[in-house]
């Protein structure tokens, strides 16, 4: 079982940033965290948060850095828009063990780092009904 403590965030790819921020910000009403590089994932994130304090969502905009890398792909067969959600946990090692011993087929068997200070990992959408998820939990 998951047993997440919260939505993390909604990752969104973008072919640019740049270009995706003015309808986050003005149209919106975003308001902006930052942007993080993500090597290991081939990515440029943007962080953004929605709502009332104390109710935000978070946006990540996931912009790809090559162009063989993962979200370069899906935007390549999808286009631009919804990528995964993301789902805050603990002991994500722990998870993980008893997601995959029950059968979830996992795209990353062992954490890995993500932005935002966070240990991540995936779970295939053929095991979460078509969506991609990420679980993350917070570095201490």
């Amino acid at each position: 079982m998951i047993e997440a403590l919260g939505i993390n965030h909604i990752g969104i790819a973008v072919a640019s940033i740049d270009q995706r921020r003015q309808f986050y910000e003005q149209t919106l009403g975003a308001r902006f965290e930052g942007i993080e590089e993500v090597p290991n994932q081939q990515v440029r994130v943007a962080f953004f948060l929605v709502g009332a304090p104390g109710h935000e969502v978070r946006l990540e905009l996931l912009e790809p850095t090559a162009r063989d890398s993962p979200v370069a792909r899906f935007i390549e067969k999808r286009g631009e828009g919804m990528h995964h959600i993301a789902y805050t946990v603990d002991d994500l090692d722990g998870r993980l063990a008893s997601l995959k011993e029950a059968g979830v087929e996992l795209i990353d068997d062992e954490p890995r780092d993500g932005a935002h200070h966070t240990r991540i990992a995936f779970l295939h959408p053929k095991s979460c009904g078509g969506v991609l998820t990420e679980l993350c939990e917070p570095r201490q």
